[in-house]
């Protein structure tokens, strides 16, 4: 049986799938679900394939991959067709955040340090699913899917649940001036030590979003750091480059 981590405000809202994977060392490549890192291809989309079935999606869903490129790039997704799932030839080209009010439409993000978010308009039933590493968090990519969802969908960002997936965490995550600067502006965000940094992307992308106007209480921050459960999620730093990457996904359920 394979595990996953769920956002209890997500989880509280019937017209919405979510889930995040986790390792499985009884399984290939201890469940990586990375097309794009070197691994057998055909064990990969194997697994991917336990996930549909695990989550019972195996009937009328269709799934969509990004080219996850660390931009600041959003496409809406408005047809029902799975692209980048078994070969990553038809991933959506070059973008970080995908949006959709497509039923049975599952959006993908795949990590091993960076921040998923997952997002959720309850009266207007939208998703979107957001890559945010250190570049996509400083273009602000995740305002710009709240504001995106706004624009194409007329979402009210006081609707909107987010879930802040098992990301790297401020307790291990080091960077330089070269990148500390760019979040200056955000005390919380930074803690010195010696002449570098650590930096909290979580509590960047959650002053993004209360800055886009989602509530405070509709924000749910796992407080997972995947180098520190490194047992449970594939972390890049943590495993000197590890290949393994961990999947966020969320869709609207589809009425059958």
């Amino acid at each position: 049986m394979i595990d996953f981590y769920r956002f209890k405000n997500l989880s509280n809202e019937p017209g919405c799938m979510h889930a995040v994977t986790k390792k499985d060392p009884n399984e290939p490549y201890a469940l990586s679900l990375a097309l794009h890192t070197g691994e057998a291809l055909d064990e990969i989309v194997a697994n991917r394939q336990k996930i549909i079935l695990e989550l019972d999606l195996s009937k009328k869903a269709y799934f969509v991959v990004a080219d996850q490129t660390h931009s600041d790039h959003i496409t809406v997704i408005t047809e029902p067709k799975t692209k980048g799932w078994e070969a990553l030839e038809n991933a959506v080209a070059d973008s970080d955040a995908l949006i959709t009010d497509l039923p049975g439409v599952m959006l993908v993000i795949l990590t091993a340090d960076c921040v998923p978010i997952l997002l959720y308009d309850r009266k207007k039933k939208i998703v979107a699913a957001v890559h945010a590493g250190w570049k996509g968090t400083r273009s602000q990519i995740v305002f710009k899917t709240v504001e995106k969802m706004v624009e194409e969908y007329g979402s009210e960002p006081a609707d909107i649940l987010a879930g802040i997936a098992p990301s790297i965490g401020k307790c291990c995550y080091e960077v330089g001036e070269n990148v500390a600067k760019h979040f200056f502006e955000i005390p919380e965000a930074l803690k010195p030590k010696g002449k570098k940094y650590r930096l909290d992307l979580p509590a960047v992308n959650h002053y993004q979003l209360l800055k886009a106007g989602l509530l405070e209480n509709n924000i749910e921050l796992s407080g997972v750091c995947t180098a520190c459960e490194v047992d449970f999620f594939f972390s890049y730093r943590k495993e000197q480059g590890c290949s393994g990457r961990f999947m966020s996904l969320i869709g609207i359920m589809s009425e059958q």
